[in-house]
């Protein structure tokens, strides 16, 4: 059983992508009208009617996400939804804030030239900074659009800048589709507990999202 956080476009190519494999899912989004629900037409599901294996789709936030991880306990996981999924995870699952005063000492290790944003906790780094990435890009070592090689994978990258990060690593499984290891969210969830601060980090061979969480007592 497989995991998407997110009922968009890219939601929905992960859904073709795990029916062309046979394999199950479940689907979860705030928007009954999503983009998923109106191409499936799948019945709706409550997490306690989930028993088997099959095709479901679940209405709900983060917080239902989380519950679908610690129950089902989902071989991989397809971050789709406009948010850092790992991070947001621990966020709730803790009840943690933005931990601001360790960003600058993550990005002394990061070179300018990957670094898109930076803000609220947050770091968002690419290979490709300046450009629209190439579409369904398989992610070769030189980049398509910026034609320079890159000298390591992204997570290996992040790993140099702040080697205690917690970092989940999102694996390509077909050119334009990664998928983080459901194992590794639940050992993130668990770990973090035993946290009063922590770096998350997501990340594949061309990008990243690193966020610094620290607990409000």
């Amino acid at each position: 059983m497989d995991l998407i956080v997110g009922g968009g476009k890219y939601g929905y190519e992960a859904v073709k992508y795990l029916r062309r494999l046979g394999r199950s899912f479940i689907v979860i989004d705030r928007d009954r009208n999503c983009f998923v629900a109106k191409k499936l037409k799948l019945k709706f599901s409550e997490i306690e009617e989930i028993k088997e294996e099959g095709e479901y789709i679940v209405i709900g936030g983060l917080e239902s996400a989380i519950k679908l991880v610690e129950e089902v306990k989902p071989e991989l996981i397809f971050p789709t939804a406009p948010v850092h999924i790992a991070a947001e995870f621990v966020r709730i699952k803790h009840g943690f804030d933005v931990w601001n005063d360790v960003i600058d000492k993550i990005l002394a290790g990061l070179p300018l030239k990957v670094v898109i944003s930076v803000g609220r906790g947050t770091i968002v780094v690419s290979y490709n900074r300046d450009y629209v990435c190439v579409e369904n890009c398989s992610s070769p070592d030189v980049c398509p659009r910026t034609k320079i090689k890159k000298p390591c994978p992204m997570y290996d990258l992040v790993e140099f800048a702040y080697p205690e990060a917690f970092i989940l690593i999102s694996k390509q499984l077909k050119p334009g589709l990664g998928a983080l290891k459901g194992e590794d969210i639940l050992r993130l969830l668990k770990e973090s507990g035993k946290e009063d601060k922590i770096v998350v980090a997501t990340a594949c061979r061309c990008h990243g999202v690193i966020t610094a969480l620290r607990s409000k007592s």
